[in-house]
């Protein structure tokens, strides 16, 4: 006879709705745009390109159980010669959220959402930059724990300095309006 798990929802033990469930519901492309404004001067310059990539996190609450997520990428090229590409990339994620606590949207949205989103934003990058005649850039990861761990920080040392807002940064976003 085989033992049988009364920890683990959903082996006919109990009600299985009862734990934080999450689910990505759909995944695309929100706003792209690529620019190549020295093309085709850009192909023959031999210095070597600085790449500054600059990233934002939207959050909004589109029902009371889904949430659009958005990673807003701007990457761009320069070098002494001039600007070799700029991208713009706003690649978004619905998510379906039940039983969450409170104190775990932010955590969730702001971290594990764009987690998730990312390696398809970078694929999106990656193609553009080739599409528009240059080697494939392949972005490192974006650690967004310590992005959301910074914001808390900020906003923490706002509130130490009685203003009750961050003084350098902005203060943590609630899951409904964040930004990192």
């Amino acid at each position: 006879m085989a033992d049988q798990d009364t920890l683990t929802p959903g082996n006919g033990s109990g009600d299985q709705n009862l734990g934080p469930q999450a689910a990505t519901l759909a995944q695309y492309i929100k706003d792209l745009s690529i620019e190549n404004p020295n093309a085709p001067h850009v192909f023959q310059w031999q210095d070597q390109p600085r790449v500054d990539v600059q990233f934002n996190i939207n959050v909004d609450r589109v029902s009371d159980d889904v949430h659009e997520v958005v990673i807003k990428l701007d990457v761009s090229a320069r070098s002494d010669s001039g600007v070799q590409f700029m991208i713009e990339l706003s690649y978004g994620g619905l998510f379906g959220l039940r039983n969450f606590p409170e104190e775990a949207l932010g955590p969730f949205l702001l971290v594990e959402a764009p987690r998730l989103l990312f390696p398809f934003a970078r694929q999106i990058i990656a193609e553009s930059t080739q599409n528009a005649g240059f080697p494939p850039l392949l972005l490192d990861g974006i650690d967004f724990g310590a992005a959301y761990l910074a914001q808390l920080q900020a906003a923490q040392e706002g509130e130490a300095n009685g203003s009750g807002e961050a003084a350098p940064a902005e203060p943590a976003p609630s899951p409904d309006e964040g930004q990192a």
